[in-house]
């Protein structure tokens, strides 16, 4: 037990020194543009598919569940209210923060990881190069610019599927109710949570993802196993995250 302790907070104090090292990169030169703009390339543009296609899904499955459950109180107008807070302060940053863990955070490790025990890593240093500047950084940065544009993507086309099934499948409610209803629903609180949740996830992310990888050892099966944890560990801290930052708006606006 002391062992398994031992080990956890040494790792535990390596993410903290790294994490350190990224954020005060940013003030930092040199910045390595070129890299940031790749990784929004990648993590980014290369993620849109999947947040489209997963977003109109979760949509239309809230409006099916949802009209079901309204209908039998009578308010099945009330339909797109639910589903556009649903979307915007929990199920669209949490799914698409998930998606994207699955997506960068394993690709991060695996690319980290495998310059790990090539000794790529190692080749920087004797060149001079700080490797968190050069490698961590960027990701970190790109990682919390894009996740909260593709969140805003998944929650609009997550409307939209929702809305296909209320009026077009279903016909519980009109174009225009449907329209004004899930707007009227979103307040300030909403929005914010709604942003604010995705930029820290991409933080969690970046961070988990690179030190994973930096710390791979083992060779190609460590590889694995760090690209595992990576995804395992970004994945339980999405959702810790989620009910710390929920717990703060809630006594934030109980007042």
């Amino acid at each position: 037990m002391v062992s398994f302790l031992k080990t956890w907070i040494g790792s535990f104090q390596e993410f903290l020194l790294l994490s350190g090292r990224a954020f005060t990169n940013l003030v930092r030169s040199p910045h390595y543009k070129d890299d940031i703009y790749l990784q929004m390339d990648i993590i980014g543009v290369g993620s849109v598919p999947v947040v489209l296609l997963t977003g109109f899904f979760t949509g239309g499955i809230l409006a099916l569940q949802m009209a079901r459950a309204l209908n039998t109180y009578g308010a099945s107008s009330q339909v797109g209210a639910i589903v556009a807070i649903t979307l915007v302060r929990e199920l669209g940053p949490v799914l698409t923060a998930i998606l994207v863990a699955g997506r960068n955070a394993s690709g991060m490790a695996s690319e980290l990881g495998s310059m790990k025990v090539t000794e790529q890593i190692d080749a920087m240093r004797a060149l001079a190069t700080d490797p968190v500047q050069k490698l961590v950084t960027p990701r970190l940065i790109a990682t919390a610019v894009m996740l909260p544009l593709l969140t805003a993507i998944s929650d609009t086309i997550g409307l939209f599927g929702a809305y296909l099934v209320s009026t077009p499948l279903l016909h519980i409610i009109s174009s225009s109710q449907y329209w004004s209803t899930s707007w009227q629903a979103l307040q300030l609180n909403d929005v914010a949570q709604g942003l604010i949740k995705p930029f820290v996830f991409g933080i969690i992310i970046a961070l988990i993802g690179c030190f994973y990888g930096i710390q791979t050892s083992g060779g190609t099966q460590g590889v694995g196993r760090a690209t595992t944890s990576a995804v395992v560990s970004a994945s339980i801290w999405i959702i810790a995250v989620t009910f710390v930052i929920d717990k703060i708006f809630v006594a934030m606006y109980s007042y």
